[in-house]
């Protein structure tokens, strides 16, 4: 039996994978959001000089890679593997990214929890020395899902209150045993839960079932508890998600405190009208690797539980009026 393994669903990592390289890229409107000043790169335009928005988010996905590597003070031929993943069909925009490099590469679909889930995969492929240096990357992009999910970007179709905005944003991670940054120490693996949300544009109600899932998982593995974290931030719950998430952990026995928070709820300022806040899986991607990992690196944070949370719909399956299941990723990030 694997000694990592703490139970069904949580992994305690041994050799303790650090973090040794990230970068994060935004939008324009991401940029004049709250955490404008800790993007590694703030785009002047969403189109990111390209001719489709489908092409700028491919771009992205490369700029962020590269950017990540850059700062491991590696080169693209020091990447064992590539995780990665995104919103679209297919996930075109990281597989079309992958072919311009030279690299081993599986591409990942959990919707907005892809960041956490290429985290824990890849922390434990390296921990088991599988792998030497593994990249994690997702990205998203707000006219790219829109007009996949929604509607035509062109008709103008008004948002209904409970709904988010998809953040045009990515991050990516490199992971290795060589080197300095903050380390992973814990990663549990979450469950497909549905609570028979049917309301697409209200991902936050979608979602919180399955964040509750794996938060009461992991306390449960770890035997911890909220206060033990100086920081637990979900994905992109929003502001609904959260109070619903919040609400959950209280009826199952925890309270989550002022340590607590979601990405989403907090990437735009109130002034921008994003109702319930952002989504998509570039939001939690670009602030990990931006301003959480900035705080881990001088000391504010030394250990937090970063659990990011997707909706694992399809356009066909919404249109065929079936719920929207849900998945959470948890993984532990302290100081070195």
């Amino acid at each position: 039996m694997n000694k990592n393994k703490k139970s069904p669903q949580t992994v305690e990592f041994k050799n303790k994978p650090k973090i040794i390289g990230n970068y994060s890229i935004v939008g324009p409107k991401e940029g004049a959001g709250n955490f404008g000043e800790y993007f590694d790169y703030v785009m002047k335009s969403d189109l990111f000089g390209e001719k489709t928005y489908e092409r700028a988010e491919r771009k992205m996905v490369e700029t962020a890679l590269v950017g990540a590597i850059d700062r491991a003070m590696l080169t693209p031929r020091d990447i064992s593997l590539l995780l990665a993943g995104d919103l679209l069909n297919q996930i075109i925009s990281s597989s079309y990214a992958a072919r311009s490099f030279d690299m081993p590469y599986l591409g990942l679909f959990g919707a907005c929890s892809t960041m956490a889930e290429s985290l824990a995969i890849g922390a434990s492929l390296v921990d088991g020395g599988y792998f030497k240096t593994i990249a994690c990357s997702t990205v998203s992009h707000f006219s790219t899902a829109e007009r996949q999910f929604r509607f035509p970007l062109e008709l103008g179709n008004q948002r209904p209150p409970t709904s988010q905005w998809t953040a045009t944003a990515a991050g990516c991670s490199i992971l290795s045993l060589e080197g300095s940054g903050p380390v992973i120490t814990k990663a549990t693996f979450g469950k497909v839960t549905d609570f028979g949300i049917k309301d697409v544009n209200n991902m936050g109600a979608a979602m919180a079932p399955a964040a509750m899932g794996t938060l009461v998982r992991h306390f449960e593995d770890t035997n911890s508890k909220p206060e033990d974290y100086d920081l637990i931030v979900t994905g992109d719950l929003g502001k609904l998600g959260s109070e619903i998430l919040i609400d959950l952990m209280e009826d199952k026995g925890y309270k989550l405190g002022i340590n607590y928070c979601d990405c989403g709820q907090m990437m735009f300022r109130r002034k921008q009208e994003t109702l319930m806040g952002a989504s998509g899986c570039g939001c939690s991607a670009s602030i990990l690797n931006s301003f959480l990992l900035k705080k881990i690196k001088d000391g504010t944070y030394k250990k937090i539980l970063f659990m990011a949370t997707g909706a694992l719909l399809s356009t066909t399956s919404s249109q065929q009026g079936d719920s929207v299941p849900g998945i959470a990723h948890a993984v532990v990030i302290e100081k070195e």
